[in-house]
């Protein structure tokens, strides 16, 4: 057991060195959200740095750290808070109406985009990096969604945002909707990897693609827009102090998630469409700005949060594991397999070819989501142990190259693609 303090002098504890590094990376993380727009990279690639420099020291002393492989249900549970709690707030920002016409791009997104890129990364990992049917297609489902964590600051604004560019809500609402749209395929992974043969298709399509989604819209979409209403009731007769309208994002989005994966849905599309309900409740209401504040507060903590974890997490043997085809990889999934499959999901849509669609091609960040997917398959153990930590160290360099690479080019891509400048906007 680690105390806080011990008997006699003791000089040099581990877990007060964590605290230290914690309060010091709090303060760096303050500084660059004070100053985001005012550099052409984001706050994550700093968060990113401090992560590595964690691993350094991590490596050096020889403490004995969080192992991806043992410790996969803390890093399921800790990245799981974070992306709810994004989605939440990206469904808030969504001023869109909800008639299927005005998200035809976002359905090309998620029907044509998300299945193309599940399709060549599983195609890769088999015959490239000679993985098992199920562990590429497991592979692929990882790697495919979007993250709302780290690609919030590409998106749309806070509510009450009129500049709803159409770019950016492709962009919101692709990520808040393929993290759990991405399910799923990853079950469809472990069951072919678990049973084999196909006696658990109908299974998975009426369970884990019918069911899950019908339920996690459902609850999401009439639960938020319930504790909306509760919410500006309670408020307005005075049982709630406007001082803690932050916090009710984090009681509804705990709520809709819990009842949700009580229920067998996917809690992940409960999140985005309870900001989605919660927000059509008096929609210009002052706590709706209030409440998505809170939501987004406690979204970057968690994005700090993750960020340096996943960053301490980097070892040699780990990089080494990703192997020259696994880098390979990463880089054909950020350079090519996503830009080609989001252009050929646009081709006819309203998006304009030269800008708008390249901005939403490039624009594939890879973050929070996929840490989450690669856990749960961890935790599962149906993996072999080889196949495991190669998955996992694939994963975590796709994530540190996106990180880098998105985060260092969004203030000149957005300029030279949108014709905007992040600084004035």
């Amino acid at each position: 057991m680690v105390l806080a303090a011990e008997k006699g002098f003791s000089f040099g504890d581990s877990y007060a060195l964590i605290l230290t590094f914690a309060g010091i990376a709090v303060f760096v993380a303050i500084a660059a959200l004070s100053h985001q727009h005012e550099r052409a990279f984001s706050a994550s690639v700093i968060y990113l740095g401090l992560g590595l420099l964690a691993a350094v020291v991590v490596n050096l002393a020889d403490f004995a750290w969080v192992d991806p492989l043992k410790d996969a249900s803390l890093i399921e549970h800790l990245a799981e808070f974070a992306i709810i709690v994004a989605l939440f707030s990206a469904g808030m920002k969504v001023d869109r109406s909800l008639r299927s016409r005005e998200w035809t791009s976002v359905w090309r997104l998620l029907l044509v985009a998300m299945p193309l890129t599940i399709a060549a990364v599983a195609l890769y990992g088999h015959v490239a990096l000679e993985l098992g049917v199920g562990t590429a297609i497991l592979l692929g489902a990882i790697l495919a969604p979007t993250d709302p964590v780290l690609a919030g600051d590409l998106g749309i604004g806070p509510p009450g945002d009129e500049d709803e560019h159409e770019p950016r809500f492709s962009l919101t609402s692709e990520a808040g909707l393929n993290d759990g749209l991405a399910f799923p395929f990853v079950f469809l992974g472990l069951f072919i990897v678990e049973e084999g043969g196909t006696g658990w298709v109908d299974t998975w399509l009426l369970a884990d693609v019918l069911y899950a989604i019908a339920v996690g819209v459902l609850v999401g979409g009439l639960g938020g827009w319930g504790i909306a209403a509760l919410a500006v009731r309670l408020r307005d007769r005075q049982f709630l102090a406007v001082s803690l309208d932050g916090w009710l994002a984090l009681a509804a989005v705990l709520l809709l998630y819990g009842v949700t994966e009580i229920a067998g849905g996917y809690g992940f599309l409960a999140a985005f469409a309870g900001g989605l309900g919660f927000r059509r409740y008096e929609r210009d209401h002052e706590v709706n700005r209030r409440v998505h504040d809170g939501a987004e507060l406690l979204e970057k903590f968690f994005e700090l949060a993750l960020i340096l974890l996943l960053g301490s997490l980097f070892s040699l043997d780990g990089l080494a594991e990703v192997g020259f085809d696994g880098w390979l990889l990463v880089v054909l999934l950020l350079v090519v397999v996503r830009p080609v499959s989001v252009l050929l999901a646009l081709l006819g849509s309203r998006l304009s070819v030269r800008g708008e669609r390249w901005f939403v091609a490039w624009f594939g960040v890879r973050g929070i989501g996929s840490l989450y997917y690669v856990a749960v398959a961890l935790g599962t153990g149906v993996l072999a142990p080889g196949e495991a930590q190669r998955v996992f160290w694939i994963v975590a360099a796709c994530i540190l190259v996106s990180i880098v690479v998105h985060g260092v080019t969004s203030w000149p891509v957005e300029r030279r693609l949108l014709g905007q400048d992040p600084r004035k906007t």
